[in-house]
């Protein structure tokens, strides 16, 4: 199935718009939790699979989408990689849409390598196998056609899906995105370059398999490429906790409700550190987690159009 379609409809399945960010950090853990697990390296990534598997249980059920940050499994060598890899599994099992947070890119068989391995198919013997569970990836841009092609071209071919990077949401993009080119800011550039990607990749729903990363701390860009990349889905980071609001997030859906995917990480994976969640849930964490969850769908509904979204 064409990757957007099967991401407006998981949208449609539960009813809003929201993507748990799941960045596993060991200090951050409910309190005890690393104490169930041997002292190294090993027994960390144990940890970060048990804690993945207990959020991706609770949130399944009411959100359409995970987005499995990979640094923070790499940063624990083969064993995190794995645990990544399990978890992304078991995502994928509890019928979740799954996005590698990855910013992979670079060009020609390098490219052509980085697409196979988290959308596509390896040769193994006499056949091929997927080697990650993942439905999208993130992708940088800067290395120009070069560096997309490769991934959208494994993507046509396995139903899956990029997010490329157009305007992020840390406080340092506006170094290089905003530098202005030919009268225009470096994004509006990429922007432009993207919606060609785009065009010929749509499904059913209207929405290409080609998106775009744009962030909800810049409101006012976010807005302005909503209306320069019509048909192309948005994956939205800094809600929460980097100060973008529902009302920020806004301008990136449609009439419908649809064509934006909102991701929230720490503040709903860590929302048990709260002190409104100690006090309501105390050391019932997954309760905070679910809570959180329902918060921002609510959020959003009040203040976009994701309240006319028709649940299928």
């Amino acid at each position: 199935m064409h990757f957007a379609d099967s991401l407006m409809a998981a949208i449609r399945r539960v009813g809003n718009p929201v993507c748990v960010g799941i960045d596993p950090r060991p200090e951050d853990l409910p309190d005890g939790f690393l104490d169930r697990f041997p002292g190294n390296r090993a027994g960390v990534a144990q940890a970060l699979l048990e804690f993945g598997r207990e959020v991706v249980e609770v949130v399944a059920p009411i959100v359409p989408a995970v987005k499995f940050q990979a640094a923070f499994y790499e940063a624990y060598g083969p064993e995190g990689v794995s645990a990544l890899h399990a978890t992304a599994s078991l995502a994928k099992e509890a019928g979740l849409i799954v996005l590698m947070d990855g910013k992979r890119n670079d060009i020609g068989s390098t490219a052509e390598a980085y697409a196979r391995a988290y959308l596509g198919k390896v040769p193994v013997g006499d056949r091929f196998e997927p080697s990650w569970v993942c439905d999208a990836l993130t992708v940088n841009p800067y290395l120009g056609i070069d560096g997309i092609t490769p991934f959208v071209k494994v993507a046509t071919r396995e139903g899956k899906g990029i997010f490329v990077l157009v305007r992020t949401s840390n406080a340092s993009a506006r170094e290089f995105q905003d530098l202005v080119c030919e009268g225009r800011p470096l994004y509006r550039h990429v922007a432009e370059r993207l919606a060609d990607w785009a065009l010929p990749h749509r499904g059913d729903s209207g929405y290409s398999f080609v998106g775009a990363v744009v962030g909800a701390t810049y409101p006012s860009e976010l807005a302005e490429l909503r209306q320069a990349l019509p048909g192309v889905p948005f994956l939205v980071p800094g809600y929460g906790t980097q100060g973008g609001s529902a009302s920020d997030v806004a301008p990136g859906f449609d009439f419908e409700g649809l064509g934006a995917l909102v991701n929230s990480s720490r503040g709903i994976t860590f929302a048990y550190r709260k002190p409104s969640a100690v006090a309501k849930f105390g050391p019932d964490w997954k309760a905070a987690v679910v809570q959180a969850v329902h918060d921002m769908a609510e959020d959003l509904a009040a203040h976009s159009t994701t309240a006319k979204i028709k649940r299928s």
